[in-house]
């Protein structure tokens, strides 16, 4: 009797284990489950250095090869060993610019070269060899002007070629009346004035090329 009852309360206990195990088994699973969420959730470190901003460099000047330097055009004057010197610089209305110790010195009508030849004999007095660079910053001097019956008319920046053709496109077109027929260039040379005429229609149906020229600075086109 007594064996029997204790092979029954042995079975009990093994049961009420199990019944135990079986409820903490899914309890394990999802915490399992959500370590492994978590796990996965949270980015692992990163190591090493940062990858640098890229830079990005300022947009530099296309000289035209005939370029010559003009009223209003910004200039960059660097001094090798010498920055007191260095200056960023206007032509002013006179043709002049002005430089530290140097003072004034012609710029407008010279190519950068001419006027680094300049800056170089005036340095001499000043400096022991000089060492300097001319650089471009700001065209301002080269400008077309297109007027009358225009969208848009007015003075246009001069920077690169550019025919009759593009300057009216530029300028937003022909207006509603306008005499595409009858435009006209006018353009000083030598101290003269001199006209080229300009038939807008028959260079838009591939005629008589030769009048769409290439704008040179201070042409004014004309549209009537």
């Amino acid at each position: 009797m007594t064996a029997k009852f204790r092979s029954k309360s042995i079975a009990n206990a093994i049961s009420a284990a199990a019944a135990v195990l079986a409820t903490a088994a899914p309890c394990a699973a999802q915490a399992g489950n959500a370590a492994s969420t978590l796990t996965t959730a949270v980015p692992a470190p990163t190591t090493g250095t940062v990858a640098p901003a890229p830079t990005v460099n300022a947009p530099t000047v296309i000289v035209p090869p005939e370029y010559v330097i003009g009223t209003d055009d910004v200039m960059k004057i660097d001094f090798w060993r010498d920055k007191e010197l260095s200056s960023e610089v206007t032509v002013r209305p006179d043709g002049k610019i002005s430089l530290p110790l140097i003072s004034d010195i012609q710029a407008a009508g010279l190519t950068p070269a001419q006027l680094k030849d300049r800056i170089l004999d005036a340095a001499k007095n000043y400096v022991e060899d000089p060492t300097v660079t001319v650089a471009v910053k700001t065209i301002n001097s080269r400008k077309v002007f297109i007027t009358g019956e225009v969208k848009k008319g007015g003075p246009y920046p001069l920077t690169g070629s550019m025919t009759v053709l593009q300057l009216i496109s530029i300028a937003g077109g022909l207006g509603d009346y306008a005499r595409g027929e009858k435009i006209m260039i006018y353009r000083s040379e030598n101290g003269k004035q001199v006209s080229f005429k300009f038939n807008y229609k028959e260079v838009l149906n591939g005629q008589k090329l030769a009048q769409n020229i290439e704008l040179k600075p201070g042409d004014t086109v004309a549209v009537p």
